[in-house]
């Protein structure tokens, strides 16, 4: 199974990347363009002296994910793979694209296409010298297993994948997650147009026990679902038109996240940091089949991690 090309809208998308001469041309610039934009350290990283060559021996060996703005490569991550085990490399994003969720939904990606091929965990190596990169990692699930120098190891388990192959299935997916979710929750969904992640929300609701008919809040931006039965509220969140976290800020939605299950759409990229864990929800459309979905459930944090056990039995 492969993801297919991943649409982000307002002219972002995602692709795998195999062996070829003109992506590894093209990578290698990326990589050497991004990388000396960085404060310089010494050692200095080899990726600053990456070559096609060596970029399609990578690929050889695994694969890459491609991030390409108006057609124009933006962003890559390198990956390998060996036994149950994948390593992630080189990940890049061209200085003129910073800023827009490129780099987390490359990773996203990532874990997604390992977990539809079965590796269990992944690493990588990051710099101590740079702390905000070390820290915008552990948003993404990572932990420290291991240094050498300056140089940390991190790693994280993959998601959890389901599948529905009906809207009903993914609605239903959605109401046995309200078995597990609680107050103070976030969760993140993510997908193409028309995948899903309103129709799983509703589910939830429906699970949850709120009231108020909960469709896509595109243009009010939120909306609150008071519970009927003395549980957490459902807060449901629409962050599409929303270019930053700090847009997000505005919406005020600290004032509710102690007391509700507050659920973003589109929130990659813009989300994480309104707790210190969250469920990532990702869906996607089967290329086999039509109407079937692919559900990603990536626990983030240690609330999550510890409620892994039952989003494996959903």
């Amino acid at each position: 199974m492969e993801l297919a090309e991943t649409e982000l809208g307002d002219g972002r998308a995602l692709r795998l990347v195999r062996p070829s001469l003109d992506d590894a041309s093209a990578i290698a610039a990326l990589i050497v363009e991004a990388f000396g934009n960085r404060p310089p350290v010494e050692p200095p990283p080899p990726a600053l002296s990456e070559t096609p060559e060596r970029v399609a021996d990578a690929l050889a060996s695994g694969f890459g994910v491609l991030a390409e703005v108006d057609g124009e490569p933006a962003g890559v991550v390198i990956v390998s793979i060996e036994a149950n085990v994948a390593g992630i490399h080189r990940v890049s994003v061209r200085p003129q694209f910073q800023q827009l969720g490129i780099a987390s939904a490359m990773v996203e990606v990532t874990l997604e296409q390992l977990s539809l091929v079965g590796v269990r965990s992944v690493e990588l190596v990051a710099r101590e010298e740079f702390p905000q990169v070390v820290a915008w990692w552990h948003r993404h699930g990572f932990a420290e297993v291991g240094r050498t120098g300056t140089s940390l190891t991190l790693a994280r388990q993959l998601p959890v994948f389901r599948t529905a192959a009906t809207a009903e299935e993914t609605k239903e997916l959605g109401r046995r997650l309200a078995g597990v979710v609680r107050a103070g929750d976030v969760i993140i969904a993510t997908g193409d147009l028309g995948s899903g992640k309103t129709t799983l929300t509703q589910g939830l609701g429906a699970g949850m026990g709120v009231g108020g008919a909960i469709i896509s809040p595109t243009f009010v931006l939120s909306r609150i679902h008071p519970s009927l039965v003395g549980g957490p509220a459902l807060v449901h969140v629409d962050a599409y038109r929303l270019g930053s976290a700090a847009e997000l800020d505005d919406l005020d939605l600290d004032l509710s996240l102690d007391d509700s299950v507050t659920l973003v759409e589109w929130g990659a990229g813009v989300a994480e940091g309104l707790a210190d864990g969250y469920l990532e929800i990702d869906i996607r459309r089967s290329l086999d089949a039509e109407e079937t979905r692919w559900v990603f459930l990536t626990p983030v944090g240690d609330r999550w991690s510890a409620a892994r056990p039952e989003l494996e039995a959903l």
